[in-house]
């Protein structure tokens, strides 16, 4: 069972009662999205903010820019509030019950949006729903989240997400038939004898060179890289 309290140099996140655990996945993607980016204002969306984690990761990145957090778990809403609030990045911060599926309940354009998506496809569901809605794609389907997140961008507006290796393929069409382009890729593996489980990508509304890199997470001695360490040295004490 993870401890209910997990402590990042400008911030602790609870974690407790949140149906989204703090791990590696968002971690990653809080301290990669939007990297090398020229835009540091504007509007940021995170999808799926769960216990607010990425959306403080972003904020203490992103001094001038706005951010907001959807969800569509009470209960992970309320524990986000509380960190958020307790942090010192509670002003740039907003939080909302909301469903990505139903486009039609936005009303602003986004500058950058993040998810850490539900990605897993087993047919059979573990019955509690709030688990599976945070775990399963059927509650957010990649095709659904690629095409919202399309109408939603600014013009060069970026598009970052954290999902499975071996869906990148299938992921990498659907953003090109939303007219989507990949501009950064990260492969992640956590050795370097283990196969890559894990893909970090970026996307643009417009056509940007594109790079593709590889992270290791831990070496031989199950001691942090210096690559992970240089990632997340903002972040992790």
């Amino acid at each position: 069972m993870p401890t209910p309290d997990f402590r990042f140099k400008q911030f602790t996140i609870r974690h407790d009662r949140s149906s989204m655990k703090v791990g590696t996945d968002g971690v990653l993607l809080g301290a990669w999205a939007g990297m090398g980016w020229d835009i540091r204002d504007g509007k940021y969306l995170d999808v799926g903010t769960g216990t607010g984690l990425i959306a403080l990761m972003l904020a203490q990145r992103f001094p001038t820019a706005s951010i907001e957090g959807i969800d569509i778990d009470d209960t992970s809403l309320e524990q986000a509030k509380e960190n958020i609030e307790k942090s010192v990045f509670g002003t740039r911060i907003t939080l909302q019950k909301q469903d990505f599926s139903d486009i039609n309940s936005f009303s602003n354009k986004y500058n950058l949006i993040v998810s850490n998506p539900p990605f897993y496809t087993e047919d059979t569901l573990s019955g509690n729903k709030t688990r599976d809605m945070a775990r399963h794609a059927s509650f957010l389907p990649f095709e659904t989240l690629v095409e919202n997140a399309a109408k939603l961008l600014t013009r060069d507006g970026r598009f970052s997400v954290i999902i499975p290796y071996q869906s990148a393929t299938d992921f990498i069409s659907i953003c090109l038939m939303n007219k989507l382009c990949l501009t950064r890729r990260l492969n992640v593996r956590s050795t370097e004898r283990k196969p890559f489980n894990r893909v970090l990508l970026e996307f643009s509304t417009s056509i940007q060179p594109s790079e593709t890199r590889t992270l290791t997470l831990y070496d031989a001695n199950n001691k942090r890289s210096p690559e992970y360490t240089q990632l997340t040295i903002d972040f992790y004490l």
